[in-house]
């Protein structure tokens, strides 16, 4: 065998997200760009805001000492500086430079955060459904993901997560916005999550991690906020990137921030500098520093995501579909109308729509689509749904 036999394993059970892209372009080749209905990859559509672009001329234009030499690995201090500013006000904590480290994207980050916390065999939580990239990161540096049921509505359910903990446990990992489901996680939630771990770390001895990985932090809907983490648990720590907020997923640019109230907070960003070096990332790239620095508090238009979602939600609650609309990011996670959603998928794929199974999130019955596309993608392919649906 030419590749490790882990690597095989992961190829055979090929990401679904990656798996009905791929297939979409083999669609594409054959119909037509303009006739493949493709809602499968996250992937933004909209352009950039244009003081990005603003922004990125003048940081390539400028002369100084060392534009392009090595930095520290936790990134330039004045751009930690000014993310640090934008974190305490979130939060309501007081967040300094020292306690940001800017990364390769929110997986970058996520990879850092798991290098730094985990030995051989440690479980990390994380309720369903997930980005199913988790469980690779988390594999990745020794460790097992375990996952947990959410409510029927996919909010948060922190007793679900407390009957999972063992004496291997060390984190409890979020998503909110929640990707696939929309789902944005409540502040009461969150406080009983942040009470039952500051309980189950005392009971076992061991500190436990709350990880939230937040990339949609700012795509949210009907004027529903995002809960400060560092209020609710003093061991948390936050993974995101600029990605989906600016429209520059392809620059990976984010970071982390380990909340000031850790008990092992300098060891954690200790482990968490020489994790950002060894893993290969080294620093987030300097020009995208150096143009984020610029740009705290700028986004795209959000209210744009928003009338994508109702023009979806609208569409497909008139042809019969069930769902829970979702309060932020830019995913509908409908409920299949049979058991096997990859089947189900398969027939939407006849009509040229591509959408992802459920199980592929750990959470079989359901199919994501995502709605970052063109509006007049998701009206013409609203027939192929009525259609599909009815078969059924």
């Amino acid at each position: 065998m030419s590749v490790a036999a882990k690597i095989h394993i992961i190829l055979e059970k090929a990401s679904w997200i990656r798996k009905m892209f791929e297939e979409g372009a083999q669609l594409k080749e054959k119909h037509g760009v303009e006739n493949v209905f493709d809602f499968s990859l996250g992937n933004p559509n909209l352009e950039p805001p244009a003081r990005f672009k603003e922004v990125l001329i003048d940081v390539a234009n400028a002369s100084g000492a060392r534009h392009h030499s090595y930095m520290p690995n936790t990134g330039y201090a004045s751009v930690r500086q000014a993310v640090a500013e934008v974190i305490s006000k979130e939060q309501g904590v007081a967040i300094t430079a020292d306690e940001v480290i800017m990364t390769c994207g929110a997986a970058g980050a996520l990879n850092v955060i798991f290098k730094t916390i985990l030995d051989p065999g440690d479980e990390v939580i994380t309720p369903t459904p997930y980005f199913v990239e988790y469980g690779f990161y988390v594999d990745n540096h020794g460790g097992a993901l375990k996952t947990v049921p959410s409510r029927s509505d996919f909010a948060l359910d922190p007793q679900a997560i407390r009957s999972a903990i063992t004496s291997r446990t060390k984190a409890v990992l979020i998503n909110s916005p929640n990707n696939p489901s929309g789902q944005v996680y409540s502040k009461e939630s969150l406080v009983e999550l942040g009470t039952l771990l500051q309980e189950e770390g005392r009971r076992l001895e061991r500190t436990i991690y709350l990880i939230s990985d937040e990339p949609y932090r700012k795509i949210l809907f009907d004027g529903i906020q995002v809960p400060a983490l560092f209020s609710c648990y003093p061991e948390s720590i936050i993974a995101t990137s600029y990605s989906k907020d600016l429209s520059v997923p392809g620059e990976r640019i984010g970071f982390l921030a380990v909340n000031p109230k850790a008990r092992y907070r300098e060891d954690l960003l200790a482990g968490m500098a020489l994790a950002n070096r060894i893993l290969g990332f080294v620093n987030a790239p300097a020009l995208m520093q150096r143009v984020i620095e610029s740009l705290q508090g700028v986004s795209v238009d959000m209210a744009i995501y928003q009338a994508k979602r109702d023009l979806l939600c609208d569409g497909l609650s008139k042809c019969g579909y069930e769902f829970v609309k979702p309060k932020g990011a830019f995913y509908l996670f409908p409920k299949s109308p049979i058991a096997d959603d990859v089947k189900f998928v398969r027939a939407l794929q006849e009509e040229l729509i591509l959408t992802v199974p459920g199980r592929g999130f750990g959470c079989p019955g359901f199919f994501r689509i995502a709605f970052c596309v063109d509006d007049d993608t998701i009206t013409r392919a609203l027939p192929g749904f009525e259609r599909v649906l009815k078969r059924f």
